[in-house]
C-alpha cells in the first residue's frame, strides 16, 4: 500500500496525525524498507539532542539507509509507542507529537522507556522536515550501547589513560 494515500478516502493524502502514526508504529513494527517513503524525496531530519550531534539525513535515500541498517549490536527490543498525545498548531503542515517508545530488550527481558517530542512538518502525505527529540540515554541503556555512549563522549585525554 502507498504510504501517502490516504486510506479513508479523503482527498488522496494522509493527514500529519496518520503519517506520524505510520511512522512511530513502522519504528516499532516495520517493515523497516518501508519507512523511508513516509518522507519527501528532500526532506530534514536533526536529532537536537543527539549526545554525538549526529548529521541531519537530508534524502529519502540516506533515512532508507538509517532505517534499514543493521544495528552494530546484537540486541532485539520488542517495543511500541505508548501515551501518544499529538498537538496541533497555527500551521496545518506542523504538529508535535509527545509520546514513548515503551518495551523490553527479548534477551534479557529488561524493560525501557525512551520519551521523545517528535515536531513534523508533513506536506502532501510526506515529512518534508522533522526534528526529532529524543531522550537519547534511555535509548542507549536499552541498546546496551550506554558503556559505549559514555565512552564516545569522554574526552579523548580520559579515553586513552
Amino acid at each position: 500500500m502507498d504510504s501517502r494515500v490516504d486510506p479513508d478516502g479523503g482527498d488522496g493524502r494522509s493527514s500529519p496525525r496518520d503519517v506520524f502514526l505510520r511512522l512511530v508504529n513502522g519504528v516499532c513494527e516495520g517493515p523497516y524498507e518501508n519507512l523511508a517513503d513516509l518522507y519527501a524525496e528532500q526532506t530534514h531530519v536533526t536529532h537536537p539532542f543527539h549526545p554525538l550531534n549526529a548529521p541531519p539525513l537530508l534524502s529519502r535515500s540516506e533515512l532508507h539507509e538509517h532505517f534499514t541498517a543493521p544495528p552494530p549490536f546484537a540486541r532485539t527490543l520488542n517495543r511500541k509507542p505508548v501515551n501518544i498525545i499529538i498537538h496541533d498548531t497555527a500551521d496545518p503542515e506542523v504538529i508535535v507529537a509527545e509520546f514513548a517508545y515503551q518495551g523490553h530488550v527479548e534477551e534479557t527481558g529488561e524493560a525501557f522507556t525512551v520519551p521523545c517530542v517528535f515536531v513534523l512538518r508533513i506536506r502532501d502525505g510526506l515529512i518534508v522536515e522533522s526534528r526529532d527529540y529524543i531522550d537519547h540515554i534511555a535509548s542507549a541503556r536499552a541498546w546496551g550501547q550506554l558503556e559505549s555512549l559514555l565512552t564516545a563522549l569522554r574526552p579523548s585525554s580520559e579515553v586513552d589513560h
